[in-house]
């Protein structure tokens, strides 16, 4: 859904900027990344046919969105990349499992009023997905998230570990998000803390602030359990 062209007066004029990030590589990527538009229609998110365009940064934009429309109006972007799942509360903001987009306001322009300044670029960070094909050797834990109270599975949650490693504490984290049925991989790349000669790590699962639960997974002796972590209260 999108199509690559060199960097253009019309580019300095999308409302958005994006810039999709590999977390688990660690690094800013868009390729195989699509991106769907919708538009808010008084209650209603409308689909449209609006492609975006990508820059030889990488970068995704949409430029000429606003152009001669009557009034601001607001958009919401959605991404998809395989083996992916986008994250989508901005940095530092609170993470909420029904976030389904990055929504931006547009402001109309034309010939005679010019646009807005450019918006800043905004990161999206992609985390891998319960389908992620993680590389040979790397050490991976799966399980499910449920709701506590009702055992139902908890699509979307965010799900993550961290610690630090070495000498100089250095800090690590892992994440990734759970798939429609709850189910969950996580990639355990760096070591945990030392305990009784195992080590332990802490799987962290969110809902939404408020929602969440923790369970403790010792290496190796968990290793190729299948792990449940409980969403509460």
């Amino acid at each position: 859904m999108t199509r690559f062209l060199p960097i253009e007066r019309s580019v300095l004029h999308s409302p958005a900027w994006f810039v999709p990030y590999d977390e688990f590589a660690r690094r800013v990527t868009s390729a195989g990344v699509t991106v769907a538009l919708d538009r808010l229609d008084g209650q209603v998110w409308e689909p449209t046919d609006v492609a975006p365009v990508r820059t030889p940064s990488a970068a995704i934009a949409f430029p000429g969105l606003g152009r001669r429309l009557p009034a601001a109006t607001r958009f919401r972007a959605r991404f998809q990349a395989p083996g992916f799942q986008a994250l989508y509360p901005a940095e530092g903001e609170p993470f909420a499992s029904d976030a389904v987009g990055v929504e931006f306001l547009t402001h109309p322009y034309d010939e005679t009023s010019p646009p807005e300044a450019p918006a800043t670029p905004r990161l999206v960070r992609l985390l891998p997905a319960a389908s992620f094909a993680h590389p040979p050797g790397v050490r991976v834990v799966y399980g499910a998230v449920l709701d506590g109270n009702s055992g139902a599975a908890v699509p979307n949650a965010l799900v993550s570990a961290e610690g630090t490693a070495g000498q100089d504490a250095v800090p690590w984290r892992e994440r990734t998000l759970t798939d429609e049925r709850g189910g969950f991989r996580l990639a355990l790349r760096w070591p945990g803390a030392l305990a009784g000669g195992e080590e332990l790590f802490t799987l962290l699962a969110v809902e939404r602030p408020g929602r969440s639960g923790s369970l403790a997974v010792r290496l190796p002796a968990d290793a190729g359990r299948r792990h449940v972590i409980e969403i509460v209260p």
